[in-house]
């Protein structure tokens, strides 16, 4: 049996979008206005429940003939058969979907519809523009279950923005009680991995960054996490040529600024903390703000993205032994969109890797962490789980080789940790991560120790 389609591992999800908006595959324009909650649109609802349907009875076929010409190009039939198919493979058997929901985006309308599995609850996110054809078609995990607020007498919380306008990103800042202008505490600013990921950078019923914001506000550091851009404000991006800074960098910069000018926090003791595809872009974001005392790289990618997808594909579709033809095909595929983006000329978005902008791909193939790392000259710690199937030892073997003699490094290993850095036993696996836990408390306490020290 297959344990995953090609599609289902940058974000190790199943789903059928990537880290960024694409065409065919964003939903809004960029001129459409900021969603916002809509009574239910019962023609995009018929249509979701149509393209659902579909897709349940094998007709792959006609739930393309659903997509507009943009999604027919980035999304054929063949391969939604293979990231359908590898659903019920991956995460059991499907139950009866939930009661869905709609919201505006200008004249498109997104359609939220539960679909529960054996072991995961996921949502389709189904986008259909004005002349009824789906334009957006996404599968996520759902969202966890809603717990009372734990009373705390260590922090408070309270919601802030990043940046100003209608393109502002909603944010959430975790404040020590203790904080004040004439006893400041340093604060950090936390950074997401790839794709669209909330402030909680919610996997599953996991959510990492809740964990690191409460831990670390518990020890008397605030915190402040933001929704990505490529979540709340898709369209901002959609239709345009846009690289990894569009994405990421300039909203991180923007939110450090947003957490110096919060009464309580020590202007001069403000850090960046980056996850994974956050944690690469780390010393890159401190470096473009000029206002960061020192930066935690968490599960940082060392190599080329590119790379690391290429060799997360491979394991991944070899893990239960053995490589099927629909995954060989897919390998195939992956390998060949890989090798027309880092050839010379033109490439359509259509015929990149996950159908992304070949602007977006190019940007980060310039980008060497390591190189930024060292160019820094900032306190860098780097922090890295031993189970971590995405961010494997290659990587850390090369932070550690490049960085270990300098004075400002400290490298910290945790044979326990998976990617999320939370422990578990064995081998890693996508399946750890729909299961509940908490990021680690000793490396959240060793975090918070790092950051005093400065």
């Amino acid at each position: 049996m297959s344990r995953t389609s090609s599609l289902l591992l940058p974000a190790l999800l199943a789903l059928l979008g990537a880290g960024a908006p694409q065409p065919g595959l964003a939903g809004p324009s960029p001129a459409a206005a900021a969603p916002v909650a809509a009574a239910p649109d019962q023609g995009a609802v018929a249509l979701a429940i149509k393209l659902l349907d579909h897709l349940d009875a094998g007709r792959f076929a006609e739930a393309e003939s659903l997509f507009s010409p943009e999604m027919r190009a980035a999304v054929p039939a063949d391969k939604l058969q293979q990231v359908w198919v590898s659903l019920s493979q991956n995460m059991g058997a499907p139950g009866p979907r939930g009661v869905p929901t709609t919201i505006a985006h200008g004249d498109m309308t997104v359609v939220s519809v539960p679909l529960p599995y054996a072991k995961a609850n996921l949502a389709a996110r189904i986008t259909s523009d004005a002349s009824g054809r789906i334009a957006g078609f996404l599968i996520q995990p759902g969202p966890p279950p809603v717990a009372a607020p734990v009373p705390s007498t260590s922090h408070v919380e309270r919601e802030i923005s990043v940046g100003s306008g209608e393109r502002a990103l909603p944010a959430t800042l975790t404040l020590p009680t203790a904080a004040s202008a004439a006893a400041p505490v340093p604060a950090v600013v936390l950074v997401h991995g790839s794709g669209p990921q909330d402030r909680d950078e919610t996997m599953g019923p996991n959510r990492p960054f809740l964990d690191i914001a409460h831990g670390l506000a518990a020890r008397g550091i605030a915190v402040l996490r933001y929704e990505k851009r490529t979540r709340v404000r898709p369209q901002d991006l959609a239709g345009i040529d846009f690289n990894v800074d569009d994405e990421v960098t300039r909203d991180a910069v923007a939110a450090i600024a947003s957490v110096r000018a919060v009464e309580g926090v020590d202007r001069g003791r403000v850090f960046v903390l980056g996850h994974s595809l956050g944690g690469m872009l780390a010393p890159r974001i401190a470096s473009q703000s000029g206002q960061v005392a020192g930066v935690v790289l968490m599960a940082a990618p060392a190599r080329p993205v590119l790379d690391l997808m290429l060799e997360q594909s491979h394991r991944l579709a070899a893990g239960d032994g053995t490589v099927s033809e629909t995954e060989q095909q897919a390998l195939d595929d992956l390998g060949a969109r890989v090798k027309r983006v880092r050839g010379a000329g033109e490439v359509a978005a259509a015929d990149s890797p996950m159908g992304l902008p070949v602007s977006y791909w190019r940007s980060l193939e310039s980008i060497d962490p390591v190189a930024d790392a060292l160019a820094l000259r900032r306190p860098t710690l780097v922090v890295h789980g031993g189970r971590d199937i995405q961010v494997v030892d290659a990587d850390w073997q090369r932070w550690r080789d490049q960085l270990s003699e300098l004075r400002n490094v400290r490298l910290r290993h945790y044979p326990a940790l998976n990617h999320l850095g939370i422990a578990g036993k064995g081998p890693g696996t996508v399946e750890e991560y729909l299961t509940a836990g908490h990021v680690d408390a000793q490396l959240i306490d060793d975090i918070a120790g790092w950051i005093r020290q400065r």
